[in-house]
């Protein structure tokens, strides 16, 4: 399998490279597979649908054949997932993707763990440390820390805005040891991206460090986060027609996104035969891909600080992969879009809690409010021609190819939640009157001492730092 460069499509090169690399060092782009293989329909269509892991090995393999033999892409599977993704009916046309049940207690431990795995397995044959730059607006880092806390060559350092992330986010990020540390940058998730990506083209930086990337730049942890999605797609499929005495229902995915990276996994999925229909892209107020599909012009901007922080992006990284794969009349076509500001995300907290008995958090509470304003009435409104502004919170005014499927009442939604939602309890507590209770893994952390480490927006101060403290 090759991999292609986005901003230069005659650029090849194969797994090792793209992942330890992260991105292309001289032209700034990101790697895609060069094509996406589909699982034989044998494997999707069994009447029991296959385990987590057995998934996972087999969308894995096709990527990496010829590099990693298949034991020991086993062994990466079993060690990466000794936790599954957990389906959760929540009302006759409504699924719960839970994507919390890792050790960080957020979807991004799927990525992280797996791609730290590879990337020890790739690095045996080094005589120096990789050394990775991620930066975070929230959950990123502390599963990046926990997949890559003490493995052997690899050393992490990650930047994360002051002030913007929540008590127990920073708690997770600011505790580690040893060969992983956190920056604490005066800032927002945009400024400590630059600051990454930054370093990542510093060829005189690279001529002394070994650098690489664990945000969703990074292939690695973008490709894994595609395995959850045919896990539930399946499970979806199988028992639908119990659930909800639909046959055959379109399965939407709805998917809180900021950097973009979650939905891209997302289409990876589908593109390998996942029974996905489309998507809903389900953003805060930092809304530039909503405002892309409804103008047709991609205007990065600052992000802004809204309660849902994981999803604070401005200039989303992962739209370069997806105009790199797809025009934006076929994006239309699969993507309905939809956005909420902070008071629609708590009155959505609240209201999925009064009508589910779900406490959910605040970025799985955008995507909750999405699938049910556009199950009920909102994407009719607007496949009827009435033309919403897209500057108000809500359904973008585009009509997806599957709107009928919804309009029909022959669809279900899964609704992603990407973090549990102890991570945010000021935030479900002033929604809902009540906190929900902190797992224990959680509990744990608040007890540690602060390592943190201070930082400037300053690039020139951030390389300094680099080449005193990384060897």
């Amino acid at each position: 399998m090759f991999y292609i460069d986005t901003r230069d499509s005659s650029v090849k090169t194969n797994f090792k490279n793209a992942v330890m690399n992260g991105m292309n060092p001289q032209t700034g782009g990101l790697y895609v597979p060069e094509s996406f293989p589909r699982l034989d329909n044998a494997f999707i269509n069994k009447t029991l649908e296959p385990s987590f892991r057995d998934i996972a090995f087999n969308m894995a393999r096709p990527y990496c054949e010829g590099e990693i033999p298949d034991d020991e892409l086993m062994k990466i599977i079993q060690d990466a997932y000794p936790f599954s993704p957990k389906t959760i009916p929540l009302d006759r046309t409504s699924y719960i993707l839970e994507l919390f049940h890792g050790p960080t207690c957020a979807f991004k431990d799927f990525g992280a763990r797996f791609m730290a795995r590879v990337m020890s397995y790739f690095n045996k044959e080094e005589g120096s440390p990789l050394h990775i730059l991620v930066a975070t607006s929230g959950d990123t880092g502390s599963a990046v820390g926990s997949a890559f806390q003490d493995v052997e060559g690899l050393d992490v350092t990650i930047l994360y805005p002051e002030g913007k992330i929540s008590e127990i986010q920073e708690k997770q990020l600011s505790t580690f040891t040893g060969n992983v540390r956190a920056l604490k940058v005066k800032g927002t998730f945009d400024d400590c991206q630059k600051l990454v990506k930054t370093a990542f083209t510093d060829t005189d930086l690279r001529k002394s460090l070994r650098l690489s990337s664990a945000n969703s730049i990074n292939i690695s942890r973008l490709l894994p986060q595609s395995f959850y999605y045919m896990y539930s797609a399946l499970t979806v499929r199988n028992r639908a027609s119990l659930d909800t005495k639909i046959d055959e229902p379109a399965i939407i995915v709805i998917v809180p996104s900021g950097n973009f990276g979650n939905l891209t996994s997302g289409l990876i999925a589908r593109e390998m035969g996942a029974p996905i229909t489309g998507f809903v892209a389900a953003t805060n107020i930092n809304r530039t891909v909503p405002d892309w599909i409804a103008t047709g012009i991609y205007t990065p901007r600052p992000s802004i600080e809204t309660y849902a922080n994981a999803m604070d992006v401005g200039a989303p990284s992962n739209y370069e992969r997806i105009c790199a794969l797809y025009s934006l009349d076929e994006v239309k076509e699969l993507l309905a879009s939809y956005w909420l500001d902070n008071d629609g995300i708590k009155e959505a907290i609240e209201n999925c809690n009064k009508k589910t008995g779900y406490i959910i958090d605040p970025h799985g509470a955008i995507g909750w409010k999405a699938w049910h304003d556009i199950k009920n009435g909102a994407l009719r409104d607007v496949a009827s021609g009435l033309k919403n502004d897209y500057n108000k919170v809500g359904l973008t005014p585009s009509v997806p190819k599957w709107a009928n499927e919804v309009i029909n009442n022959n669809a279900v939604g899964i609704i992603l939640e990407t973090a549990h939602p102890a991570k945010f309890g000021q935030i479900v507590y002033d929604a809902i009157g009540r906190e929900p209770a902190i797992p224990e893994r959680l509990q744990e952390v608040l007890i540690k001492p602060d390592r943190s480490i201070p930082m400037e927006n300053d690039y020139n101060q951030f390389k300094d730092w680099i080449c005193a403290n990384l060897k």
